[in-house]
Parts: structure tokens; C-alpha cells; sequence
């Protein structure tokens, strides 16, 4: 098996719904994204460029992308770096974002495997952290996965929101073993400087969970998931035999993998290397690529 080359793409931050989806803005970014592995594809021209294994779009919210710009980006991979016949290609979705027909356009174009970002399943909660969808919304995108018949896909919870009590957890746990799914992933909340999240909350500071409590989160989804025949393969992932996250596995025993879009990050002969995260330096960024490679 070829397991030298991996991609990500990562999808801005979504912060405005409205802004986000204007076609415009989405296009020219697609324009950037494709111009950087063509660029990047030359540049290895001589090194040779091996199928990748996994792909991932990550982000941000790639699931905002339509149809046709996501087949752009996956045929330019084709294109420039080939994708093999047996790779894991994932992408990050948000309910709200999509419904049966547009989650039957990207399988069509090639995913097979969907990380659904619920987080909680607490309409409270989910206003509390900022995000933009609603519990209908997540039972809503659930449903549209069971009716594609896709049976590789995760779901994503948070522990440690404000104001989280114990049996909002147990019913989060409760209601994501109900859907039937192969993977789980759980994430313990981080507060970053800078963020919005930070400044309506401070870390160690109610309506924060304290430290012990978290703890208690973490164990109570270690024990909830293994009882659901969730195996613990990684720090915050559990999966049923044979669907663990070929793309987490991938960080897992720090191989190689290419990277291309804001903000992104690549790991490649050894060596990290980082995208700008605003849209004006990644455009100078890619620009410069692109001179870069017709002079190699």
C-alpha cells in the first residue's frame, strides 16, 4: 500500500452564514485552494507525487461548499496528485449545512466517511457555545446520513461547556449510541485567547465545569462508548472494529501528509508548515507559489 502522501483542506471559519455562502466568496476561495496544489504539485514534479491514502476536509465549515466547488478541489487532487482506489476521503459537516440531496453530492463526488460536528445534544447548550445550529438541525443531518445509507461516518461532542450538568452529558452519550454510528469523537473544551468563547467565559471560572468534573465527563463517555462496543484507539476517538479514522491515525504515528487552504498546516520530509490564516495573506501566499513553481 501507498502511504507517503495525505492532504487536508481546511475551510474558513464560519462566522457569518450569510457572508459564508455568497458564491463569490466561496468560488475565488476555491480558486486559491486549487491554484495551491497545483502549484505544490510542480514544484514535486521531480520528486514524484504518489497516490494519496486519505483525504480530509476539514476546517472550519467545508460542508458550506456546493457541490460543484467541492468536485473542483477533489478533481485537481485527482489531477495533480492522484487519489487511490481504496483512500479514505472525509469531510467535516455541520447540521445545518446540508440536507439528503447535497450529502448525496458529495458522496457522489467521493466521500466516504462524514464527521458530523454535533457537539451536544442540549438546544441550550448549543446556544451557550455559539453554535449556529439547533437540535432539529442535528436530528435533522442524523436522519439524512441513516437515509444515504452511509455507514462509515462520526460524530463529534464537547464536554465541559458552561453551565453542563451530568445528566446533560449522560443524555448526549445516550442519544449518540442511539444513532447507531462507528465512531465517536470527544473533545473536552478548550478556551483560546482571542476567541469569542473567550471573552463570554474564563477558564476555571463558573459557569465553567471545574477541573474534577471534566475529569468525570471524560470517564463516564470512556465507560458509556466501550459498553457500546466503542473501542478507545486514541486520545479522543473511539470506534467500532475496523472504522477507526484512517486520517487520525495518520497524526497518530506522525506520518507525512500535505496540506492545502487557510490556515492549514502540512508535514512533509520531516518538516511543519503553516498556511496564513487570513484570506489576503493566503492569496499573496499562493501567488508567490505559483512563481515559485514556474521557476523550479
Amino acid at each position: 500500500m501507498v502511504d507517503y502522501d495525505f492532504t487536508i483542506v481546511a475551510v474558513g471559519e464560519r462566522t457569518d452564514r450569510t457572508a459564508d455562502h455568497q458564491d463569490s466568496v466561496m468560488a475565488n476561495y476555491v480558486d486559491l485552494v486549487c491554484n495551491e496544489v497545483a502549484a505544490t504539485a510542480a514544484k514535486r514534479r521531480n520528486g514524484g507525487n504518489l497516490p494519496l491514502e486519505t483525504v480530509f476536509f476539514g476546517g472550519g465549515t467545508p460542508s458550506l461548499l456546493s457541490v460543484p466547488l467541492f468536485t473542483r478541489i477533489i478533481n485537481e487532487l485527482k489531477v495533480h496528485f492522484q487519489i487511490s482506489e481504496t483512500a479514505e476521503i472525509d469531510m467535516e459537516m455541520d447540521p445545518g449545512t446540508f440536507d439528503e440531496d447535497k450529502l448525496k453530492g458529495f458522496l457522489d463526488c467521493g466521500i466516504s466517511r462524514v464527521s458530523l460536528g454535533v457537539q451536544s445534544f442540549q438546544a441550550d447548550l448549543l446556544s451557550a457555545c455559539g453554535r449556529a445550529h439547533g437540535l432539529q438541525e442535528v436530528y435533522d443531518a442524523v436522519a439524512a446520513i441513516h437515509s444515504s445509507g452511509l455507514r462509515n461516518w462520526s460524530l463529534d461532542l464537547i464536554a465541559s461547556l458552561p453551565n453542563q450538568k451530568m445528566e446533560d452529558w449522560e443524555h448526549s452519550l445516550q442519544e449518540t449510541v442511539n444513532a447507531g454510528l462507528a465512531h465517536v469523537s470527544v473533545y473536552d473544551l478548550q478556551i483560546e485567547e482571542g476567541t469569542l468563547f473567550n471573552q463570554w467565559y474564563k477558564a476555571g471560572e463558573s459557569p465553567l465545569p471545574s477541573d474534577d468534573r471534566s475529569a468525570e465527563f471524560y470517564r463516564r463517555a470512556s465507560l458509556r462508548l466501550r459498553e457500546a462496543g466503542h473501542e478507545h484507539y486514541e486520545v479522543s476517538n473511539y470506534a467500532k472494529p475496523g472504522f477507526e479514522c484512517r486520517h487520525n491515525l495518520v497524526y497518530w504515528e506522525n506520518r507525512p501528509y500535505f496540506a492545502f487552504g487557510l490556515g492549514s498546516t502540512s508535514y512533509v520530509e520531516g518538516r511543519r508548515f503553516s498556511r496564513p490564516k487570513k484570506m489576503r495573506e493566503y492569496s499573496k501566499y499562493v501567488s508567490r507559489l505559483e512563481v515559485k513553481s514556474v521557476h523550479s
